[in-house]
């Protein structure tokens, strides 16, 4: 057992909002794979982030008695200062401007339209092709 983790899940008030967010701002696919309609015991959301380096995850509503505000991520992305103009355009919001990690990378801190909380990694040596 590698002890990794291999799934995160983001709480969501408005799921239409945040699936439409998440897919414009990362490209990412999410599919609903249960429904409350269909007998199922909650809407849920699988979250496809793509290939290379990460995991996937899941989305659900928010509910009222346990609410959580951040998955606290960080998103690998090839060019930083693209992936802030996307979360700007997409309804996000940038808390920690972009600032440089010595030998590690590019880092910044946002929120979605959820007020979920998650940051940006644009990292010095990796390359897609790589992975």
């Amino acid at each position: 057992m590698s002890n990794r983790i291999i799934h995160f899940e983001i709480q969501a008030d408005d799921l239409g909002r945040a699936k439409k967010f998440y897919e414009d701002t990362f490209g990412w696919k999410i599919e609903q794979v249960m429904s409350e309609e269909k007998g199922d015991q909650m809407d849920y959301w699988m979250l496809d982030t793509g290939k290379g380096p990460g995991i996937g995850g899941g989305m659900y509503k928010r509910p009222v008695d346990d609410k959580i505000y951040t998955y606290d991520d960080t998103i690998l992305v090839e060019d930083i200062d693209k992936a802030i103009e996307l979360v700007k355009a997409n309804g996000g919001i940038i808390t920690r401007e972009k600032s440089e990690l010595k030998e590690v990378g590019w880092f910044a801190s946002a929120k979605d339209t959820e007020g979920n909380r998650f940051a940006l990694m644009q990292a010095t040596d990796w390359k897609p092709e790589s992975n």
